[in-house]
């Protein structure tokens, strides 16, 4: 452990006020607003606050209630939500058992998650930047154009607190914590598996800095064992076990692919579309798709090598499908892109107020869209 990694964690700042703040007041001000857009572009009034909770959950949401409430079944429209991880669900069913409310469940989750990330990123930051720029990562993560999806029933603030918390584990030494946490990740999303091959990285980096070999090192073999569970629940389910695979390709038309053809439908989609489905389907995709890409080149030069692994494994595979669909909300996933933000802002200030005006403008604009039922990502 290398001494500036040693001094942060000596002065135990875990549960810094400005972070959870930051996360608090995005989150309110964002939930009023959602309740406001609607009003105003609707025109129709909230029968109750669970109505107004209902706005929130669309698409990936609905299913991850339906999961929560009724399990997963092998037969009839309702099997194909077995490609849908089973950990956030899971925890939403728990405490739909105190509250009685599964909506209400899923939004405590995401809440509780959501803070939990704002702690865990300032803290993984810290490890290598200052204060300032810890600080200002977290605000560009929950400024970020799809941040909405950090606070409402999708497994966004879930995943990303585990993937976190897994790499800050990994960095300060406390590898059984790193593999429990990579594993839980492996249980809420796919590219949870990612960890795997980055903490590898992680451990060649300290290897070359101390040249001592760490026998905690093999807890990362407790990662797959997240992917596996869930390989067992789809042979539980359905008798294969990789059914999920499948489904995606019966229901949804998607299935592994090089990247030339999806990002060529997209060119496709701007070019043939209507001009709403040609912004949000199409340009907005590539927009998010070439945001990533960018991460990477500038990732080689400013940050470690399995941040850098992270951003290159994420991007291909959000890339590699036979259509592109939602980058801009699986580009949350790839943190160290406002870590770059952050450190870029600070360099020179007409880039903070271009990062910040955009951030805050398509958020708005993003939110609108979603709350009003129009596909948002």
């Amino acid at each position: 452990m290398s001494k500036r990694i040693a001094d942060v964690l000596k002065k135990n700042e875990w549960l810094n006020p400005n972070v959870i703040l930051i996360c608090l007041l995005v989150k309110t001000m964002l939930l009023v607003y959602g309740y406001h857009s609607y009003e105003v572009f609707v025109d129709k009034p909230f029968d109750d606050f669970n109505s107004y909770l209902k706005i929130w959950t669309r698409w990936d949401a609905e299913s991850y209630l339906n999961i929560a409430e009724f399990g997963y079944v092998d037969e009839g429209p309702k099997r194909f939500l077995l490609v849908f991880f089973p950990l956030y669900p899971l925890l939403t069913s728990l405490t739909a058992r105190f509250v009685q409310n599964y909506i209400l469940s899923a939004f405590i989750i995401s809440g509780v998650a959501s803070v939990a990330l704002a702690i865990s990123f300032r803290s993984l930051v810290k490890l290598d930047f200052s204060q300032k720029t810890a600080q200002k990562a977290v605000l560009f993560l929950f400024i970020f154009p799809t941040s909405y999806f950090l606070h409402i029933p999708y497994t966004e603030s879930l995943f990303l607190a585990l993937t976190i918390g897994c790499f800050w584990a990994a960095r300060t030494n406390k590898w059984v914590l790193a593999g429990i946490l990579g594993m839980l990740a492996c249980q809420s999303r796919i590219n949870g598996i990612i960890l795997l091959p980055a903490l590898l990285f992680e451990i060649w980096e300290q290897y070359k800095e101390s040249r001592i070999t760490n026998w905690r090192w093999s807890s990362i073999c407790m990662i797959p064992l997240g992917f596996i569970s869930y390989l067992i629940l789809n042979y539980a389910v359905s008798g294969k076990p990789l059914m999920f695979l499948e489904y995606q390709r019966e229901n949804w038309g998607k299935y592994l692919q090089l990247p030339f053809e999806g990002l060529w439908g997209k060119f496709r989609t701007i070019i043939d579309q209507s001009p709403a489905n040609s912004n949000m389907v199409g340009f907005q995709e590539l927009l998010f798709v070439a945001i990533g890409f960018l991460s990477i080149v500038f990732a080689w030069k400013y940050l470690r090598r399995s941040y850098l692994v992270w951003l290159i494994a994420n991007w291909i595979l959000f890339v590699s499908t036979s259509f592109i669909l939602s980058v801009p909300r699986y580009t949350l996933t790839m943190f160290p892109i406002f870590i770059l933000m952050s450190i870029a802002s600070q360099r020179d200030w007409k880039i903070d107020v271009l990062f910040t005006t955009w951030s805050i403008l398509y958020l708005a604009l993003f939110t609108s869209l979603f709350v009003k039922g129009h596909w948002a990502f």
